[in-house]
């Protein structure tokens, strides 16, 4: 067995944490794979023999059986452009906040790596959202796990979207943004906007305006089997698209439409999936916080 490790960086409470990871995988002799940003880190107590390191997507390849992702939500939404389309399930331990997808919380390092020596674990498919874009962006990786945003730059005025269902005319918002939401971004930054929350299996798309001129204005769930396109109008030449939280800026003339992508990531989970006790745990729903 063979298991890539990837985090943004180490801080102080993480590295006893990776210390306990990698030897409960060395009790196993589970070749590791660590990402070259914890290259820095101190591996003299450990059988180096059996690590070795990559740092980017052509490095992983067929004999890696899961990547361990050390961090919270945000750090398993990176491994998607380093997993891309190889199938590679993912398991999330939370140094985070609320971890929707960071499911594992450090404590339960020893049950995690048990889970996947004895194979006792769910694999959860997640559709992710596909960005066409004339010209490309995002480079290789026009994909993402939670959303896609367009956005008004900083300082610019509120702009117009002109949205479309497989070529229908559906609405031009007047707004600071738009986001079209997965169903595992329900609970992102298309919550936080006071989009709705969908089931991770709902099979839909939930577009949300970001701060709409119109108050008549909500947000609407669609199959994911449409092509959602958009045109941009705008004082402004410029405004910004971002897959998950990666951004960039692009002008007003071009040509956007996602769609459901053609593969999925496979999320690991140690249990089977209450998505309604995950919101109940998370959003902390059911509590009154005076008794």
């Amino acid at each position: 067995m063979k298991i890539a490790i990837y985090s943004r960086g180490l801080g102080d409470d993480m590295k006893s944490q990776l210390d306990i990871l990698l030897g409960e995988l060395q009790k196993h002799d589970i070749r590791i794979c660590l990402h070259s940003q914890l290259g820095d880190y101190d591996l003299s107590q450990h059988n180096n023999t059996n690590i070795d390191f990559f740092s980017g997507f052509n490095e992983l390849d067929a004999t890696i059986d899961f990547l361990i992702s050390l961090g919270g939500d945000g750090t398993i939404l990176d491994t998607v452009t380093l997993v891309r389309d190889k199938n590679i399930p993912v398991l999330g331990i939370n140094f985070g906040r609320l971890g929707f997808l960071a499911s594992v919380s450090k404590e339960e390092l020893t049950t995690a790596v048990d889970a996947l020596v004895n194979g006792t674990y769910i694999i959860d498919k997640r559709t992710l959202i596909h960005l066409d874009a004339d010209p490309a962006l995002f480079d290789e990786a026009p994909f993402g796990l939670n959303e896609f945003a367009i956005h008004k730059r900083d300082t610019s005025p509120m702009i117009k979207i002109h949205t479309y269902l497989n070529g229908e005319f559906l609405n031009s918002y007047w707004a600071d943004g738009l986001i079209v939401s997965t169903p595992t971004g329900s609970t992102g930054y298309n919550m936080s906007c006071g989009g709705p929350i969908v089931f991770p299996e709902s099979s839909s798309f939930v577009i949300t305006p970001v701060a709409p001129h119109n108050l008549n204005v909500r947000s609407i769930v669609v199959p994911d089997n449409n092509i959602i396109s958009f045109e941009i109008e705008g004082r402004s030449e410029q405004f910004i698209c971002a897959l998950d939280a990666r951004r960039e800026i692009v002008d007003k003339n071009v040509q956007l439409a996602v769609k459901k992508e053609k593969f999925k990531m496979s999320l690991l989970l140690l249990n089977e999936n209450n998505f309604l006790s995950t919101l109940r745990t998370k959003l902390t729903w059911g509590l009154d916080k005076r008794n």
